[in-house]
């Protein structure tokens, strides 16, 4: 999570143009969820939205991040309520704060713990020793997160999204993505595997989008939204590989910021002259986004 990390990340901007998670998913993880529900930890937490989701639900929550900027981000909201704690911390020890706090996770008290967009950068065999310590049995683990959003009424224009998302041109934004993380995601968290002598009962929510409307995709949809296009293009700006390109192209600033333009303005350009609606930025979107959710029992 290096990217999320640096100082020239903005987290308000990630906590302004990032989807949000509906009721209907954490219904599904709470549905699935057996017994106690003490202690809830959100790792990679972000700017905290799980976290005080889940705050309803349990008696004490934890979420953790190693970004300062998220972690501030997080405990600046005025809406956290008194149950929930924000800690600089990795996935992979829950025995040290690294922003200074000690706050070691008990043996075997974490009922419930959860990740949204975060399980693609974590190291799986430090964090399974870490999570066989501190789950009960019977606890849950859910991980969750989208891959590649899709203009579900333009399917030219989803198109040459794709081309800019992967393409490998250096002006492109393909060789900026951290791997194997984005391949985890793209492949809907299927290589997140629960060592089976540790964990049972899993079960995955998958689903992949169309572009023939609204709702044409196969699977379970949780992430949906009308957005309007320069929204869009600030949503990418928030990504990963858009990072890593402003590193190569520093001087290519934003025409909204002044400049000539950087790879989002040129991305949307190219859609614009094959969708003639993405020519203005104050046009609404649908946009739907593949996604995947792994749920698992401790045994």
């Amino acid at each position: 999570m290096a990217t999320f990390a640096k100082a020239t990340f903005s987290a308000a901007s990630y906590a302004t143009f990032r989807p949000t998670y509906p009721l209907s998913l954490y219904s599904t993880v709470l549905s699935y969820h057996q017994g106690a529900r003490n202690l809830c930890i959100d790792l990679g937490c972000g700017h905290g939205i799980i976290a005080r989701e889940l705050a309803k639900h349990f008696t004490h929550v934890m979420g953790t991040d190693p970004s300062p900027g998220m972690i501030a981000q997080a405990r600046s909201s005025t809406a956290t309520p008194a149950n929930v704690e924000f800690h600089q911390a990795s996935a992979e020890d829950l025995g040290w704060c690294t922003d200074g706090e000690k706050g070691r996770v008990e043996d075997g008290s974490v009922d419930m713990v959860v990740a949204g967009q975060a399980a693609h950068w974590f190291d799986y065999p430090l964090l399974f020793k870490e999570l066989n310590r501190v789950m009960r049995r019977g606890g849950t683990m859910a991980f969750w997160g989208y891959k590649d959003h899709v203009f579900v009424d333009f399917p030219r224009a989803t198109q040459i999204l794709g081309r800019y998302t992967y393409g490998t041109d250096r002006d492109l934004l393909g060789s900026y993505w951290s791997q194997p993380g984005r391949s985890i995601v793209q492949n809907k968290l299927r290589d997140i595997v629960p060592p089976a002598e540790e964990w049972g009962d899993v079960q995955r929510v998958e689903y992949e989008p169309g572009t023939e409307g609204a709702g044409s995709g196969e699977g379970t949809m949780f992430l949906t939204k009308r957005m309007k296009v320069g929204e869009c293009k600030e949503y990418i700006r928030t990504w990963s590989a858009y990072h890593g390109w402003k590193e190569t192209y520093p001087d290519r600033k934003k025409r909204s910021a002044g400049g000539k333009g950087d790879v989002v303005d040129q991305m949307f350009d190219e859609i614009a002259k094959e969708d003639k609606e993405f020519g203005d930025e104050e046009k609404e979107v649908e946009v739907e986004w593949g996604s995947g959710l792994v749920m698992a029992r401790k045994r």
